[in-house]
């Protein structure tokens, strides 16, 4: 059903996107994962519509590993959307009779809905319940950080730090 609707939502767009079958390989984090396309060619896929926790961020561990229990070494379906800087396709992933693999990460509280890159306000919604159920991510205090404000954070702490060690280095030649 699902699948209809968006078949139907990207032909009414104008936009048909072809589906492209791949076993998973690989769980990155929560919002990678690795995939094998029936040319043995490997891909890495970012999942659409979803930001999980990073690595070093709580929940980073446990949103890889609820991915993980759902794809690794199953067949899926994609659709690419977009890519990002990373070269990293973008995708609407499909797995077990076309669940949403996004939805599914979002709706047990392991990710946020990524809404500065999706529509589906759907995914908002079970956002909103997996905070109220305090389900995963959602069950501890220190969750409150988005990933993409705790990037924001990291870049920051990482540019002042190179700002002063070019200041120091500027101000002992200076001295010299």
């Amino acid at each position: 059903m699902r699948k209809i609707l968006l078949l139907m939502c990207m032909v009414a767009s104008g936009i048909l996107l072809s589906q492209i079958r791949a076993k998973v390989i690989g769980v990155k984090d929560g919002d990678t994962i690795l995939v094998l396309d029936k040319d043995n060619k490997q891909t890495t896929l970012r999942l659409a519509e979803v930001d999980c926790p990073e690595k070093g961020q709580p929940f980073g561990k446990n949103a890889k590993q609820f991915t993980s229990d759902l794809v690794y070494g199953k067949s899926i379906q994609y659709y690419k959307t977009n890519s990002d800087r990373y070269g990293r396709i973008i995708a609407k992933v499909y797995f077990n009779n076309d669940r949403y693999l996004s939805e599914e990460i979002i709706k047990k509280g392991y990710g946020w809905w990524y809404y500065q890159y999706s529509d589906n306000e759907n995914l908002g919604v079970l956002e909103s319940k997996a905070r109220a159920l305090k389900l995963g991510l959602w069950s501890a205090t220190e969750a409150n950080i988005s990933p993409w404000e705790w990037r924001k954070t990291k870049r920051e702490a990482y540019q002042q730090k190179a700002k002063n060690k070019l200041s120091t280095a500027s101000s002992g030649k200076a001295l010299k």
